[in-house]
């Protein structure tokens, strides 16, 4: 029987998930970089468990590697952003199939967008930036509005909004501390050493979702989610979102996107063009692209591994697809069925979506009171419509009984207090199912506090 080594994360679909179907095609030695999620019967899925801190080696890679031959693995995979270009250095140094040398594209915000620029690919115009006077004379070159992000960060992490010059070394500031704190928290490259030190700044382009979906309620851009196959892109799907949470956090997740056959033709077309750009060669895709008015559109990142969250989920529940198990059978040198073109709305059976628990309200503004996360009450009294079936992810979840964390819109998804799983029957009724319940969140919850939240 093949041997994989599963090299697992913070990030990514929920190791639950993933594992037992790359257990289900392989032999499986774990190597644990994050704690494992308690509760899971991780032994009995694996030949072996290693953490990290018990295989005794400091260099990343080399650890992957030692680890790799020691148990004869004939693949190494993983699903995690922050591991990601390390398995790829890994992988390619054992002769094993992976994303290559190029993976580092597909993570550097600032490596990527300039192999876009190279090729003339629409995207907002940005500048690198790694100390506080870059950023000031960016803020010139630059038309304000201005995204500051982290280069290695995910989740939202960090993003700042400078509104005009003046706001550059508070933006600068914060941004630098939240990622000192992701890093402590393990929501951080874990390869590249300093990358929590190196940012870019963007200008914010103005996107128009009601131009381009079949329905109110959804966020102005779209992820591609896709494959690369002996480094020819494979497109699978689109997801959709609801609108983003001040700056740009995620909210909520929808598969499949309801947008017509024309305008996810043109995505679609978008997406293989920036994923072509950075030569990658067998991974996992999510290309997140910002859509405007008059059909424009830009291309806002790229990544070498699938979507995070329930995206992979979602797609196996709406679509039938596996996109762990086939990557698995790719990696281990097979030739998988992968879809001949996108799937689209057509092609479903019903939709699915995931929510982030954030404590703010429809409109981005903090609940006035703190509240306890109890799993158990919000499924039992989520307005839902007839049909549709709520669930909470535990393992991306607080304990019941934790309050729910004040939101901080530099954190982002740091100060999420618990991830939701919808299926329903089409995709507007998960937009309209999952607006309800963010309004409806402050009473489904316990009080914590009788105390204002103050901002």
């Amino acid at each position: 029987m093949a041997k994989v080594l599963y090299v697992h994360a913070k990030g990514g679909p929920p190791v639950g998930y993933a594992l037992p179907r790359v257990a289900a095609r392989s032999e499986v030695h774990l190597l644990a970089l994050s704690e494992l999620p308690a509760g899971h019967p991780f032994a009995e899925l694996c030949a072996s468990v290693v953490a990290r801190g018990a295989a005794g080696e400091d260099d990343l890679v080399e650890l992957i590697v030692s680890r790799a031959r020691e148990v004869g693995a004939d693949a190494v995979v993983t699903f995690s952003e922050y591991a990601v270009v390390a398995v790829a250095e890994a992988s390619h140094r054992l002769g094993l199939r992976g994303a290559g040398p190029a993976a580092a594209l597909a993570r550097d915000k600032r490596l990527m967008r300039a192999a876009w620029e190279r090729r003339g690919i629409p995207q907002p115009r940005f500048r690198p930036v790694a100390t506080a006077e870059q950023l000031a004379t960016a803020t010139q070159e630059l038309r304000c509005p201005l995204l500051l992000k982290a280069a290695w960060s995910a989740g939202s992490t960090a993003h700042q909004i400078i509104a005009t010059p003046a706001d550059a070394p508070a933006a600068w500031a914060r941004s630098y501390a939240v990622m000192t704190e992701s890093a402590r928290l393990g929501y951080a490259e874990l390869h590249v050493a300093g990358a929590g030190e190196d940012f870019i700044v963007e200008e914010i382009v103005s996107g128009c979702a009601e131009e381009w979906f079949e329905g109110p309620g959804w966020g102005d851009y779209v992820s591609v989610e896709g494959v690369v196959v002996e480094g020819a892109f494979r497109p699978v799907c689109l997801s959709g979102r609801m609108p983003t949470v001040a700056p740009f956090t995620e909210r909520a997740g929808i598969t499949p996107a309801a947008v017509g056959d024309e305008a996810q033709a043109r995505i679609v077309e978008l997406a293989r063009q920036a994923v072509d750009a950075l030569g990658l060669d067998n991974c996992g895709t999510h290309t997140e692209i910002k859509l405007g008015a008059h059909g424009r559109m830009w291309v806002i990142e790229t990544a070498a591994r699938f979507g995070g969250a329930m995206t992979v989920p979602q797609i196996e529940d709406v679509f039938g697809l596996d996109l762990v198990g086939t990557f698995t059978d790719q990696l281990l040198g097979g030739s998988p069925d992968w879809p001949s073109e996108a799937l689209t709305p057509a092609d479903a059976k019903g939709a699915a979506g995931a929510l982030v628990v954030l404590a703010v309200d429809g409109s981005g503004d903090p609940w006035r009171h703190r509240h306890v996360w109890d799993s158990a009450s919000l499924v039992r009294s989520a307005p839902l419509g007839a049909g549709s079936t709520l669930s909470v992810v535990e393992e991306s979840s607080l304990p019941d009984g934790t309050p729910v964390p004040v939101y901080d819109p530099a954190a982002g998804a740091n100060t999420m207090a618990g991830l939701c799983r919808l299926s329903a029957d089409r995709p507007q009724t998960v937009v309209r199912d999952f607006t309800a319940l963010v309004d409806a969140l402050p009473d489904i919850l316990p009080v914590y506090a009788a105390q204002e939240v103050r901002a």
